[in-house]
């Protein structure tokens, strides 16, 4: 039976920023596992490529704290790897004056949060950025960004396997025991060969299925909901539409940040996520809710036409926060209260998740220390 120091288990950004944080500088044995064939197949590689900067979380949370220091760290990473990204910053913008009073909310809090380079923009000043756009008042977040999700994955697993961490794919964690100097794990293959392995220190970082193997210790304190996110293209001849990201104003207890332009690193235009609660992981795009990406682009730029729209992809959110439920924080948390030393559970990591991934790995680390 193989025995190593620290088992990882999912290999999302999350997973693999982990594992490259604690391979640096360690003489522990760092096992890093993952059900699919290879990194990044759920939330990581479905979502909008976004580098936010930590306007919209609530102060002294750890959603606000790790996505100001993720961001920093993430333009660092990508500046010395040559991961590329794109600084291209955001608007958030109010189409009328019912939308003000949460506009303002949004620029204070952001400032609360030391996200100092935001600015107020009045409909005269946004003109010089997008003539075309529709809108009475803005907060423009130039250290907001877009990145290549996949190129920095992949630099993450290659510096991971260079530290001399290893990578195991194709297995799935499906049962965890404690045990005295630790956990046994047993690990299922694509053939259904069972392994076993004992870990001094387990870190779940499972993503959509972490509460599942929070639950296989013993542990059943956490309850991730799904939350979908459809996108839909905007055609060939939009591209270039606008260099900024384009977001609507949202209220206090939001669900998601709304239907906004998704751009990549090419000028292509993209329009989502929506979001909506599911009890099965599906990816399919349903065509006939065209109307609310539809409505939800048109208020800012009116000659675009329903047919310009085509159904595109969608990602899954895993959210401790349900259909009625206020801000849910991520959990980050090691075990040692519940009897489970050693043992770290990281539950509802969705957005700001991937800006925040290498804090969220500092912070992990800190938990070992």
């Amino acid at each position: 039976m193989e025995k190593v120091d620290i088992t990882i288990i999912g290999a999302g950004v999350v997973g693999l920023a982990i594992a490259y944080e604690l391979s640096q500088k360690n003489n522990k044995d760092i096992l890093l596992v993952e059900k699919h064939e290879s990194f990044g197949k759920e939330t990581s590689s479905r979502n909008s490529e976004v580098i936010h900067s930590g306007i919209y979380y609530p102060h002294d949370s750890l959603k606000a704290k790790l996505c100001v220091e993720g961001k920093n760290l993430l333009y660092e990473f990508c500046e010395k790897y040559n991961v590329p990204y794109k600084k291209c910053g955001k608007l958030i913008v109010a189409v009328d004056e019912s939308e003000l009073e949460n506009l303002n909310f949004l620029y204070e809090n952001g400032r609360n949060n030391s996200v100092s380079d935001l600015k107020l923009l009045e409909k005269k000043q946004i003109k010089k950025f997008i003539p075309e756009l529709n809108a009475l008042a803005a907060i423009f977040s130039p250290s907001t960004g877009i990145l290549d999700t996949h190129k920095f994955m992949q630099k993450l697993e290659f510096l991971i396997k260079q530290n001399g961490g290893s990578i195991l794919y194709n297995n799935e964690v499906v049962k965890i025991e404690k045990i005295n100097n630790g956990y046994k794990l047993t690990l299922k293959d694509v053939n259904n060969n069972i392994n076993e392995i004992i870990s001094e220190i387990v870190i779940n970082s499972a993503g959509l299925s972490s509460d599942k193997i929070a639950q296989m210790v013993g542990i059943n304190d956490y309850k991730l909901y799904y939350c979908k996110g459809e996108y839909f293209k905007l055609g060939q001849k939009y591209k270039n539409l606008t260099e900024y990201l384009i977001y609507p104003v949202v209220d206090k207890n939001f669900h998601s940040l709304g239907i906004h332009t998704v751009l990549d690193l090419s000028g292509n235009i993209k329009l989502g996520p929506n979001s909506f609660y599911v009890d099965e992981i599906d990816y399919s795009v349903d065509e006939t809710h065209i109307d609310e990406f539809y409505y939800g682009i048109k208020k800012f730029f009116g000659f675009i036409k329903k047919e310009d729209l085509t159904p595109d992809t969608s990602g899954i959110r895993p959210k401790l926060q349900g259909p009625t439920d206020a801000f849910k924080d991520f959990v980050i948390k090691e075990e040692s209260d519940k009897g489970y030393k050693n043992f770290i559970n990281l539950v509802g990591i969705e957005s700001p998740g991937f800006t925040s991934a290498l804090a969220i790995a500092r912070y992990v680390k800190k938990l070992l220390i």
